[in-house]
């Protein structure tokens, strides 16, 4: 019996604590959970491939988000250049048709997300611009640092801090009756109660 490669020992122990975490971004991302499937299975493919690459003792979770940033605007790109060939609506009616009630999700983080965002709470946070919903997601859900977020969107980290404060302002503009109504007291235009 053949012992056990030190490369996939420590590409389990590094990535894979990750895994649920990158799903719920995928999540985030996409809107569709197949596809975030299908984007976190990429995103492990390429960690894989390039694990070389990886310097140990740095961010991983950040390095990993780094490759599924870039495997979703890679194909986003293919997507928006290639002909339209099934309306949208038509294929999601099929759906609601057919879909089983009884699906359960497959993560307890997704869970907690689902349940800890009212229906108003999640609108408001999908009707963001993209730029400010990543942010948003990856400093307010994800926990990453400024630095950390300024290497993965590949911007200035003062750009970090304009997206976020911006982000924030319309989340507070968009979800303040919804303050109100539960009791968070006045929450004006710029956040502050």
């Amino acid at each position: 019996m053949a012992l056990p490669d030190p490369q996939h020992i420590r590409f389990e122990q590094e990535v894979l604590p990750h895994l649920s975490a990158l799903y719920s971004f995928a999540v985030r991302l996409t809107k569709d959970r197949e596809d975030a499937a299908d984007l976190v299975q990429e995103t492990m493919l390429k960690a894989f491939r390039f694990f070389d690459s990886f310097e140990q003792g740095t961010n991983c979770k950040a390095w990993l988000f780094r490759i599924m940033k870039n495997a979703y605007i890679n194909r986003y790109r293919k997507v928006s250049k290639a002909p339209d060939t099934v309306e949208y609506d038509v294929v999601e009616e099929f759906y609601e048709s057919i879909k089983d009630e009884s699906v359960e999700t497959s993560t307890l983080e997704e869970e907690m997300f689902t349940q800890a965002l009212d229906d108003e709470v999640a609108r408001a946070l999908e009707s963001l611009p993209d730029d400010f919903r990543t942010v948003i997601i990856l400093c307010d859900i994800e926990g990453f640092t400024y630095e950390e977020i300024a290497e993965f969107i590949d911007c200035p980290i003062g750009t970090v801090r304009s997206r976020l404060h911006r982000a924030r302002k319309i989340l507070a503009t968009s979800l303040a009756s919804y303050a109100h109504q539960r009791g968070f007291g006045d929450v004006g235009a710029n956040g502050d109660t």
